[in-house]
């Protein structure tokens, strides 16, 4: 693993994991394309500190305008975290749900049998792309043809939260399938001002990211691999590297977000995931072609 290889990953991951276009599917492309292996030990740590450097450009980012939506009053607080517990709560049992359905029974009979296992299968990641680009697409036009409509803000509604959470619970399961593009989409759809779609989503993601690095650290432990000590310790730099890229690039593709959001061009995100898709099975199929050669 070279430092331009980390350095091409963090600033793929910064993109994507902020930008509604799945950071997962691109980066595990990515890491694909250069010929490394997604499962090995020092890629789980990279992808780990990877998601730490995002996180940390989240907080950078929304903190102020957090301050400002939700903690201005005590009943503007009490709403947030209500929303944001509920949207947890059910993150959780639809994610949890999915996950266990997959590990008991399509992948039934495998030693450590994990969801992670088919996060690099191409074709998943195609057909989750797929998905959340359409979904995207009709927020983004449903947005643009209400967009002379009052969207002064208002609290987070039981029914918004609750269908956000939901909805985000579908991204852990399925690699491919935006986080971000899935959250804000559906708060569209609910009729939710574009700035608190955007605020509320990234809140949702500072709670859902430690906890998919704990998972990704038990799988780790797990794993039980042979020389992991070391293995880890010689990551252990360039992984810290690529979360300063990750930093920096989630500032830009945070602000670059905002712009198209606030402009209306919500919808393009939509259009780039049905394109990625359409590329991605290209992708699977060329292997799968050329393997049977």
């Amino acid at each position: 693993m070279s430092l331009l290889h980390v350095i091409i990953l963090a600033i793929v991951q910064g993109l994507a994991e902020l930008l509604p276009v799945s950071s997962s599917a691109h980066v595990i492309v990515a890491e694909e394309l250069m010929g490394m292996n997604p499962a090995a030990p020092e890629m789980t740590l990279l992808l780990v500190m990877l998601h730490t450097g995002t996180m940390v450009a989240v907080i950078v980012y929304f903190w102020q305008r957090w301050r400002r939506a939700f903690f201005q009053s005590a009943a503007g607080l009490k709403n947030f975290i209500y929303a944001l517990i509920l949207a947890t709560i059910l993150t959780g049992t639809v994610g949890g749900v999915i996950t266990e359905l997959i590990e008991k029974v399509a992948l039934r009979g495998q030693p450590h049998a994990w969801v992670e296992q088919l996060f690099g299968r191409l074709d998943l990641i195609a057909a989750a792309l797929a998905a959340v680009g359409i979904l995207i697409l009709a927020a983004g036009l449903y947005e643009r043809r209400r967009s002379a409509e009052n969207q002064s803000p208002s609290e987070i509604t039981t029914k918004q939260s609750a269908w956000i959470g939901a909805i985000q619970g579908l991204s852990v399961p399925f690699r491919g399938f935006s986080r971000s593009g899935a959250t804000i989409s559906a708060g569209l759809l609910l009729k939710m001002p574009k700035m608190r779609c955007e605020d509320f989503s990234f809140a949702l993601a500072v709670i859902l990211t430690p906890l998919a690095v704990g998972r990704e650290l038990l799988r780790l432990h797990q794993a039980q691999h042979a020389h992991l000590g070391l293995m880890l310790t010689s990551a252990i730099v360039p992984s810290i590297l690529g979360a300063v890229f990750a930093f920096l690039a989630g500032l830009v593709a945070l602000r670059w977000l905002s712009r198209w959001l606030e402009h209306g061009r919500w919808y393009v995100f939509g259009i780039y995931c049905l394109v990625a898709s359409a590329v991605v099975l290209w992708l699977w199929h060329s292997h799968h072609w050329i393997a049977g050669l």
